[in-house]
């Protein structure tokens, strides 16, 4: 990969689409992992506002620290970085409380989850409208259009998705490029909506250099059958991540009625 001048394309981009909008700049949500510490980067150097969001919702000590000493790093670089923390764990709290019991306590746990991300992307769009900015994606290949491994109308709910075409392995080479803080770069993955240290790989069953090998694969018109052993075991993860999540990567379907009932 041409690190740099993909980097000068995607930020030219940001900055193109923006302009041509009539936008001011841009918001995002900063997690303390390596996709938001990325995306806020190259939003940052487009010259545009930048207004960086800490929404902690009972999130684990070291994803708060490294979040907030990446808006420092980023706003001792870039004049244009603003930053804004919003306390959601109240909110999440008083709603759980109003929502009514469950017999299976582990899909009501998943369904929270998902509620965390849907939450951040309300108070997202709630300083986009103030700001007349646009809500940044931190989404990338393999987790948008791979294994569909990101929340519906949650963190999949933006305005525009910067890295959406980067592999996992081509992010982690951009911020090293763009000199992101190392403990970023270290940190284990993972989607900081269940209150632990679970990372992704413990929830997908795979790695991501893994999870590229099964989407290329797959783009080679490769079947299970392909396969044996780990190789096997990682092909089937991805297929089943692949098969259950195309509602998130497909346009909603929409109802066609016959003109000649209309």
């Amino acid at each position: 990969m041409q690190t740099e001048k993909v980097v000068d394309h995607i930020v030219n981009w940001l900055k193109d689409y923006a302009t041509n909008a009539n936008i001011n700049g841009f918001t995002i949500g900063i997690s303390g992992g390596i996709d938001s510490a990325v995306t806020s980067t190259l939003c940052a150097k487009t010259g545009l506002e930048l207004l960086c969001l800490e929404m902690p919702i009972h999130q684990a000590a070291n994803q708060v620290n490294r979040a907030s000493r990446h808006i420092d790093w980023l706003k001792s670089n870039f004049e244009n970085v603003s930053r804004q923390e919003v306390q959601l764990t109240p909110m999440f709290d008083s709603l759980v409380t109003s929502l009514p019991p469950v017999d299976n306590e582990e899909e009501r746990f998943m369904s929270l989850a998902n509620t965390r991300a849907r939450l951040r992307m309300t108070v997202l769009y709630y300083f986009a409208a103030l700001k007349g900015y646009l809500v940044a994606g931190t989404g990338n290949k393999v987790e948008d259009f791979g294994i569909g491994f990101y929340t519906k109308y949650g963190d999949g709910g933006v305005d525009l998705s910067p890295i959406a075409d980067l592999l996992k392995t081509q992010v982690y080479e951009i911020a090293k490029f763009l000199g992101v803080n190392d403990e970023i770069i270290k940190a284990a993955p993972t989607d900081g909506l269940w209150g632990d240290d679970r990372t992704d790989e413990d929830q997908i069953g795979a790695s991501y250099p893994e999870l590229e090998w099964a989407m290329q694969m797959k783009d080679m018109g490769k079947t299970l059958d392909s396969f044996s052993g780990r190789e096997k075991e990682v092909f089937s993860i991805f297929s089943k991540f692949n098969s259950a999540n195309q509602h998130k990567m497909l346009p909603i379907p929409i109802c066609e009625v016959p003109k000649a009932l209309l």
